[in-house]
């Protein structure tokens, strides 16, 4: 089967590769002039790594990342009240891996070019519109910048993977509008420094009004360094900022200020802040789930089906999940009508409920729980762990997994 891929992000790399070991014909086509290792720090979750690694990644993706070995939650005043391992530290078969952005992104985008071929992904293509009829869908792509009309391309079925301001949706919901804020601003940062705990933890702190997510994206160097992902997130109330502005400098000199006492014996968060080269803010949006996906030969993945707040480490998991969905709807069936029909059956309510879960704070809900109870802080006796395992196993559930599900699977 033939297949237009819009995007040429992690999910729509991702779904390149796995259609193509399946023997489609594929092809992808990106609106930047040139796929480039942008982004700070990402999760990739035990039940994403599985289809990386069934893809043959799993070694390659090691190589320039961490595998987390814990999660921690803590108070504002650095007391630790919630700590699980995570990915093979947990029993799961395949593990969790913390990494930068651009490395997965790169990854993948050199795993097309060696798999498939050099003119697979077709860059500075932008998405004019798309047409179909009973027999094809015909796509229209311009250079962005001239509008000029530039390539139209036929095929069977078309995916738009091209993100939160997806064309694809866009043409298929025209009047949906933008996308939803949240009233928090995201603040993301890197920097080179001492590790922190084991070196392999990932950090949450503090509750939704003011969040700090702390974790490692590169193995520690010679001189005993790593670099460090963080993410500030700030109640914030109305912004200017819009979901296009994701690497808008922010004020560092205010942010370190919010967070001046937050010094604690094993990190000190305001001397983190100031040792990133630039801090970026963006408005934390989601947009409201879609009853279906797909039209006819055209359908939705990733961000582009069901952007969500980055609670839970989800995002790029959840996109990869749609491609393994994808695929296996694809699997001894050549009707593309039936092939969607299957894939929004089972992906929608799914991925609907993770936005859903996400919006409602997810696991990050205990943060606001103990804020709530405790908040001049707690003693260790003090601490509701069976209150705070449902939240935490309830999200793994949600989210698709839970331990005992995902390890029955190859």
């Amino acid at each position: 089967m033939k297949i237009i891929i819009v995007g040429g992000g992690i999910g729509g790399l991702t779904l390149a590769l796995s259609l193509h070991k399946e023997g489609h014909d594929v092809n992808v086509f990106e609106s930047v002039k040139e796929i480039k290792p942008l982004g700070v720090g990402i999760n990739l979750l035990p039940h994403c790594v599985r289809v990386l690694t069934n893809l043959g990644l799993q070694e390659k993706i090691a190589q320039n990342a961490i595998e987390t070995s814990d999660l921690k939650y803590f108070n504002k005043y650095g007391q630790e009240f919630w700590s699980e391992p995570r990915g093979r530290f947990a029993g799961y078969k395949w593990p969790q891996f913390s990494l930068h952005r651009g490395n997965i992104q790169m990854l993948l985008f050199d795993e097309v070019i060696a798999q498939i071929g050099k003119d697979t992904i077709q860059q500075n293509h932008h998405l004019s519109h798309f047409e179909q009829n009973e027999n094809e869908v015909i796509a229209y792509f311009i250079d962005k910048d001239s509008g000029e009309k530039i390539h139209e391309e036929k095929a069977d079925m078309l995916i738009g993977a091209d993100g939160i301001n997806s064309v694809v949706r866009q043409q298929l919901y025209p009047h949906e509008g933008k996308p939803v804020y949240s009233e928090n601003v995201l603040y993301r940062g890197t920097t080179v420094m001492k590790p922190f705990l084991n070196g392999k933890s990932m950090a949450m702190i503090g509750s939704m009004k003011q969040k700090m997510v702390v974790y490692p994206i590169q193995p520690i160097d010679s001189d005993g360094s790593c670099l460090i992902n963080w993410v500030a997130n700030v109640k914030e109330g109305k912004s200017t900022l819009t979901a296009r502005d994701w690497n808008r400098q922010a004020d560092q000199k205010r942010l370190i200020n919010l967070y001046i006492d937050w010094t604690f014996d094993w990190l000190d968060v305001p001397t983190m802040i100031a040792g990133s080269k630039a801090v970026y803010e963006f408005p934390m949006s989601d947009r409201n789930p879609l009853e279906k996906w797909s039209f006819g030969r055209v359908t939705l993945l990733g961000d582009a089906a069901h952007p969500m707040y980055p609670i839970g480490s989800n995002g790029a998991s959840q996109a990869i999940l749609d491609v393994d969905c994808l695929t296996e709807c694809m699997k001894n069936n050549k009707d593309v009508l039936e092939i969607l029909a299957q894939y929004d059956k089972e992906r929608v309510p799914a991925a609907a409920k993770v936005v859903m879960q996400n919006r409602a704070k997810g696991p990050d809900e205990i943060l606001d729980m103990m804020a709530d109870w405790f908040p001049s802080g707690f003693t260790a006796d003090e601490i509701p762990h069976e209150k705070l395992a449902n939240v935490m196993d309830n999200y793994k559930k949600v989210a698709g997994f839970d331990i005992q599900t995902l390890n029955q699977k190859n």
